[in-house]
């Protein structure tokens, strides 16, 4: 990369820096007390709440792996997803917002102290707390991933993560992305609060379209648009029901194999009209990240129109980046054969080495952006849910406005602090460990527990004498036993603690779907180990199969994780009565 090209990109971003950082500061000079930092005093226009709803939903692991989806697959069916976003929206703006509102709450958790008790309160706040500051800060590496790329082109290196110094250098990467973005993103949102968060979130989410609609037009006229990419669509292309299939293709005999195979598949129609549903009620109904910017809205009627429009752009916005992966999978093929390395990342290698400087600084901005505006919603999230459910709630019941107000900016920078803590712990494991599977558990952890929560939500909603503080407690840690074990997770955590021989394990599974004869030598390459390792590692009996593995039990994928562990918490939690339901904390006063 030349030096007249990396002062172009540099420029680009240290501008969109210097703008977003600005605009953060501004929007926040009238903030008072904590109300106007954590709902902006509920008066921000429903159109750039909506806006901000998209950007903190397409995170930076949305912006790159979405169209290595459809890279991949060459097919729709990952849309399907979409399409089910937009009836639990629905849901959501008519079943959730008007208790959230009726009850003048800052953090969503006070509904449920109203409704069961402080016990139940602090339960799904902690839930939250854990499982935010984990899947946010994880997150930070997946962003950092470009500053990698963009490293070894500009300086002509190729890392090896096998050796030792080249892994070194590659964390140093990581570690002063993490900081430098977290730094930055703090910084605005400390001082100016959600107000800083949605302006600032309207801008980055114009950005990475205005970026991402260039790079799909460029493309779509580089490989020969709509006729080109149907010839290499897969089937299903768009719709798959999840039915299982013999060796010759036929559709296998019995409902039970469908069943297992439906729930055992992430993309079906079922997974969009079912599991969809119940993800998306409790990522936009339970968490405080995503309804903390719905209740900054004027009222009721402003915030549902927020949040069910945004599931409409939303469809368009997923087909879209989808395009741009299949577009890719052409580019690669006809346009540029052998340009890209086996096992890269399509989207950010393309930013890197095949757009022109300028174009590229402004995706690379655009993927900044994606990072910041999910890392800044986190953030103040995560400040307001930990001020009014534990500081006022437990450490100092008697706090002025001015005292919460104070402490909502500190738990901003000390939650910073956690969340670069995790993203480069996050990058640390998985420089180490290439192969481990830790990364796909922590960036889905919220799947094994906001099934939980939403069981819990949806008692106190639809019922009015069921669920009680110890009987939501029972309920919850069933619901999370229930969707870990459905899900394979006790296989996972063995697999951590067993590296080597998962290792092979996968090798030999690759192996034999290829249909190829499982060597020492073959399996060596695959995972990694010399053909010695790999002998003594296949004489553990664990090493052919995954712990408590059932052929009759199926292994739900994660578009399933929250309707069970909702299904579960549900049905747990009204077995028990409600006794006394009691004010755990009074609502924020209105201006």
């Amino acid at each position: 990369m030349s030096s007249g090209a990396l002062f172009i990109d540099g420029f680009v971003i240290t501008l969109y820096f210097v703008v977003i950082v600005g605009i953060g500061l501004y929007a926040g000079r009238h903030n008072k007390n904590l109300r106007d930092f954590t709902l902006g005093g509920r008066s921000i226009p429903w159109w750039a709440v909506l806006a901000s709803i998209l950007a903190s939903e397409i995170s930076a692991g949305t912006f790159l792996g979405t169209p290595g989806e459809g890279f991949k697959k060459l097919a729709y069916t990952y849309a399907l997803l979409a399409i089910g976003t937009v009836v639990a929206r629905l849901i959501v703006a008519m079943v959730f917002i008007r208790p959230f509102y009726d009850m003048r709450v800052v953090s969503i958790y006070e509904y449920l102290g109203n409704r069961f008790g402080v016990v139940t309160m602090r339960a799904a706040s902690a839930v939250f707390l854990l499982t935010r500051t984990l899947a946010s800060g994880s997150r930070l590496f997946v962003a950092a991933i470009l500053i990698v790329i963009a490293y070894e082109h500009a300086m002509g290196l190729k890392l090896d993560l096998l050796d030792p110094a080249d892994r070194l250098t590659a964390f140093w990467i990581y570690f002063w992305a993490v900081i430098v973005l977290t730094s930055i993103t703090t910084l605005y949102t400390a001082v100016g609060g959600i107000k800083a968060v949605v302006w600032t979130d309207l801008i980055q989410v114009s950005l990475m379209f205005g970026a991402a609609g260039f790079v799909f037009f460029s493309l779509w006229l580089q490989v020969g648009g709509a006729p080109a990419i149907a010839g290499v669509l897969n089937t299903p292309a768009f719709w798959d029901f999840g039915l299982a299939k013999d060796a010759a293709g036929a559709v296998a005999p019995g409902v039970w194999v469908h069943i297992r195979n439906i729930l055992s598949s992430e993309y079906t129609v079922w997974a969009a009209f079912l599991g969809s549903v119940f993800t998306t009620m409790a990522t936009h109904g339970t968490d405080q990240d995503m309804v903390q910017r719905m209740l900054t809205a004027k009222d009721t009627r402003r915030s549902r129109w927020a949040l069910v429009g945004s599931g409409l752009v939303d469809v368009p916005v997923v087909v879209a980046f989808l395009t741009i992966g299949i577009m890719l999978h052409l580019y690669y093929t006809n346009v540029k054969p052998g340009g890209l390395p086996a096992g890269a990342d399509v989207f950010p290698w393309f930013m890197v080495h095949d757009l022109a400087p300028g174009l590229r600084g402004l995706l690379a901005a655009g993927l900044f952006a994606t990072a910041m505006g999910s890392l800044s919603t986190a953030l103040n999230a995560l400040a307001t849910s930990f001020t009014r459910d534990w500081y006022v709630g437990l450490l100092r019941p008697a706090a002025d406005e001015l005292r919460q107000f104070r402490m909502a900016r500190w738990s901003t920078v000390g939650f910073a602090v956690l969340l670069a803590a995790v993203g480069i712990g996050t990058a640390a494991i998985k420089l180490a460990n290439p192969d481990l599977r830790i990364i796909p558990i922590v960036l889905g952890s919220f799947g094994y527990t906001y099934g939980s929560l939403l069981g819990v939500f949806l008692i106190g909603m639809l019922t009015k004498t069921r669920g009680s503080c110890r009987g939501n407690l029972i309920a919850m840690a069933c619901g999370l036993l229930a969707t870990c074990f459905l899900s394979g997770a006790h296989n996972d955590i063995y697999d951590i603690l067993h590296e080597r021989e998962a290792r092979v394990r996968r090798a030999k599974a690759a192996l034999v779907v290829a249909h190829a004869e499982p060597t020492l030598e073959s399996i060596a390459v695959k995972a990694r180990l010399t053909p010695d390792e790999v002998a003594t590692a296949m004489l553990h009996p664990n090493a052919s199969a995954p712990l408590f593995e059932r052929s009759w039990l199926p292994t739900i994928a994660f578009t399933w994780r929250i309707m069970a562990g909702t299904i579960v918490t549900f049905l747990v939690g009204i077995l028990f009565r409600t006794r006394k339901p009691g004010r755990s904390i009074d609502p924020a006063p209105e201006p």
